[in-house]
């Protein structure tokens, strides 16, 4: 007995409290602070993954696993179920920090959390956005939601963009038209409105987004697969969890350049036929002006302003959204929204100025600007 005594003393100091404490540790240590640290580092980081395999993202953004369209099979699958568990932990983890539930927010969002597909500083972002009377209800429109998502920043470009447009091509008609210009004002706002229209597509169209849609059916075809798990902007960050093959970015200058192809023609077709009608009444009032006038060619200058859309300015908006302000900017500035705004403004400007010089050079290209067009060009994106 004595023995036995002895024998059985020194177990309670060592056994039971030492070890269910250090358990208990352990367990505290990795299941709580290795998500928000994740969102804190992950949140501004400049650095993904080009992948140049077709697997690797979420259904909807990524294009990859998804069995219906041929992706994300093979050795990847793991990896992306892993990605998603976090999304999902992070996710949560911010709702509960805010006392949010799911029920509480838009439907898409609540989808994507549950399917893993945004990480948790998105729905920090989104919590932080709709504080905004504004903000709140342009969350409203999907387009609008996915870019805001993407950007915090993005309604601010577009005030800048459409504000440089509405002030450059101001001064460039001006600059034209000299002592015409309060006599022809009719045709300046023409002008500027199409200008206007097509600078906000020019900032819309290129921008990143963080891709709330589901699923295509399986019914589905090949081509709309493949677009549909395009990114909307080529050089775009992708978000924890999703990758795009090389395949899908250079689909998404090709998909933004048909859009920018049709918003360009469209645009100038109904300015120079607003234009050319304003002309020809004017002419038709006052006979003076029938020689001093030309009407302006409807069909090639709309089919060429297209094309300079779909290729110049697509290029550049892409790589000034996905390149220079998301992946350049804001890591560095993201805590200093003022000076990135201050120089996204310039870099902006100076990308409408380049515009309006590559636009001179293409039109005199084409042949569908005489020489003495050439020294006072319209400004142009």
């Amino acid at each position: 007995m004595s023995a036995a005594t002895s024998l059985f003393t020194p177990f309670p100091p060592f056994y039971p409290l030492p070890k269910t404490t250090s358990k208990f540790s352990t367990t505290f240590r990795l299941r709580l602070p290795s998500p928000i640290t994740t969102i804190r580092h992950r949140k501004h980081s400049p650095f993904p993954t080009f992948s140049t395999l077709p697997g690797g993202g979420n259904n909807s953004a990524g294009g990859g696993g998804n069995n219906d369209n041929g992706k994300g099979k093979g050795g990847s699958g793991g990896g992306d179920e892993n990605a998603g568990d976090e999304n999902g932990k992070e996710a949560m983890i911010v709702l509960a920090e805010a006392g949010r539930s799911m029920e509480t927010l838009p439907t898409d969002l609540a989808d994507a959390i549950q399917a893993g597909k945004v990480p948790g500083s998105v729905i920090d972002r989104f919590l932080g956005l709709e504080k905004s009377d504004l903000m709140r209800w342009l969350m409203q429109f999907d387009g609008f939601k996915e870019r805001l998502l993407a950007d915090d920043l993005f309604f601010a470009k577009v005030f800048i963009e459409c504000g440089v447009g509405i002030f450059t091509k101001t001064a460039a008609e001006y600059e034209r038209r000299r002592e015409n210009f309060f006599k022809e004002l009719e045709i300046i706002f023409a002008d500027v409105v199409m200008a206007i229209i097509a600078d906000f597509m020019l900032v819309y169209l290129p921008a990143p987004t963080v891709s709330l849609q589901p699923s295509l059916a399986a019914s589905a075809g090949v081509i709309s697969k493949f677009f549909h798990g395009c990114p909307d902007n080529a050089f775009q960050v992708a978000l924890h969890g999703t990758s795009y093959s090389l395949l899908q970015r250079l689909g998404a200058v090709m998909r933004n350049g048909a859009k920018l192809f049709a918003v360009g023609t469209t645009s100038s077709l109904v300015g120079t036929a607003a234009t050319n009608a304003l002309i020809n009444a004017k002419k038709a009032v006052d006979k003076s002006s029938v020689d001093e006038i030309e009407n302006v060619p409807i069909l090639s200058t709309s089919v060429a302003y297209g094309v300079y859309m779909a290729i110049s300015s697509n290029l550049r908006y892409q790589v000034l959204a996905g390149v220079i302000e998301q992946r350049v900017l804001e890591p560095l500035l993201h805590q200093h929204k003022f000076l990135l705004s201050t120089i996204c403004f310039a870099i902006r400007t100076g990308n409408t100025y380049l515009g309006s010089l590559l636009w001179v050079d293409y039109a005199r290209l084409v042949g569908i600007q005489k020489p003495q067009e050439e020294e006072n060009p319209v400004l142009v994106s």
